[in-house]
């Protein structure tokens, strides 16, 4: 007799519809090699039986009551009519099966994360963590699940315009970047066969590239020098704010700053760039040796050469800098900012100075091969980059001195 809902929601376990107590599964039967088994535990299981190449088989249809009567036969039917075209239902799942398996494990947040992982190894962890967060963001929520080698440029183009419409587009161009990179890497390991974000070139139009804020003319200079050297705020802000236009490093790297990488005798500052991990050297002008002597009394017992203001175990807040520009007036947006003493030494070492750019380039620390295709060293143009500094210093106190400064063209070999 066919089953019926009641019939299967009274089933038992421990005893069968004739009423016989058994501590093994037992097989209720519907129509079509469809039944119900129940376990000793109460599971109720739905079970296909048939017969292929002469063998006898079962498959799974699910479990009572999530897969009721009705869609139990609906499935028992499906398979039955891949029996009658000579199809085992049972292989055809396991294919299914493989398939789904194979793609979950090619979907794009797969390999955006394998490249992830693998690419920003040796990046910094905040940059790290915005990349990533970009992705779970802006990309997963609408393509992470889908095969890479399925994904087309309209549907990559699709996920990019949202970001775009939100006001964003300079994080639309970086997003289509990345999404770039992670196609490349599909393809290198033989998931994908080509990156199909090369088709959306020119489809969003360029940002306006917004520079840091910063001074480049000798007389803004002066005045913004002689204003730092006016700040009336905490000593340790004072001697920072002193010290990052003449060292001219990142505000972070500043900021973070540890009296063990410190050599006052040999004048010189070495660490980990925080933006490349590479290792880096700061020769130490004789006005910049003269400040952290000067500093050291106060927070030399500790790690941090510019400690935080409620805790000497912390660094300097990383507002500090630019919190103290605005106290003196200044506009961080339009006219000075703690990251844009790098681009005024940088212009003016250049044009006011005529210091060769490979050599402050190296300074400032940054990746950029020479003619023979070498990266940054950290040794390199050591001799050059000390007396650099040492001009830098010295030409900032002429400045300050109100003095007529004449450039020094040629001065670094």
């Amino acid at each position: 007799m066919p089953l019926t809902d009641t019939a299967i929601r009274n089933a038992k376990p421990g005893i069968t519809p004739t009423g016989k107590v058994t501590d093994k599964s037992y097989k209720m039967g519907d129509s079509g090699g469809l039944y119900l088994e129940v376990s000793p535990n109460g599971g109720k299981w739905w079970r296909f039986k048939y017969r292929f190449d002469g063998k006898e088989k079962r498959l799974s249809l699910g479990v009572y009551p999530d897969v009721g009567l009705k869609k139990a036969r609906d499935r028992r039917d499906e398979a039955r009519k891949l029996l009658a075209q000579d199809t085992d239902p049972g292989e055809t799942r396991k294919a299914v099966k493989a398939a789904r398996a194979d793609s979950a494990a090619n979907s794009f947040e797969v390999i955006a994360r394998e490249w992830w992982a693998s690419h920003m190894a040796t990046k910094a962890a905040s940059h790290k963590d915005k990349v990533l967060r970009r992705f779970e963001l802006y990309i997963f929520p609408w393509i992470g699940n889908k095969p890479v080698s399925e994904i087309t440029a309209p549907q990559i183009l699709e996920v990019i315009k949202r970001i775009e419409k939100l006001g964003i587009l300079e994080t639309a161009h970086r997003a289509l970047q990345t999404c770039g990179q992670v196609f490349r890497y599909a393809v290198q390991k033989g998931r994908a066969v080509r990156d199909v974000t090369a088709d959306l070139k020119g489809a969003l139009p360029q940002p306006n590239i917004k520079h840091m804020a910063t001074f480049t003319e000798p007389r803004q200079v002066a005045e913004l020098l002689r204003a730092l050297d006016g700040f009336s705020g905490s000593f340790t802000v004072q001697c920072a704010l002193k010290i990052a236009p003449m060292l001219f490093v990142r505000p972070g790297e500043l900021r973070q700053a540890r009296w063990a990488d410190i050599d006052l005798d040999a004048g010189e500052w070495r660490y980990v760039v925080s933006k490349t991990k590479t290792d880096h050297i700061v020769p130490l002008p004789r006005q910049a040796v003269e400040i952290l002597r000067e500093l050291h009394p106060l927070s030399g017992h500790g790690e941090y050469v510019f400690h935080g203001g409620h805790s000497p175990l912390k660094p300097m807040s990383e507002s500090a800098i630019n919190a103290a520009l605005k106290r003196m007036g200044y506009d961080t947006k339009t006219q000075i900012t703690g990251h844009g003493f790098r681009a005024m030494a940088r212009t003016m070492l250049h044009e006011r100075m005529g210091i060769d750019p490979h050599i402050i380039e190296h300074q400032l620390a940054h990746k950029v091969p020479d003619a023979l295709g070498k990266t940054y060293n950290r040794t390199k143009f050591i001799e050059q980059r000390k007396v650099m500094m040492q001009q830098w210093a010295d030409y900032l106190d002429q400045l300050k001195a109100g003095a007529e400064v004449i450039p020094l063209h040629g001065n670094v070999a």
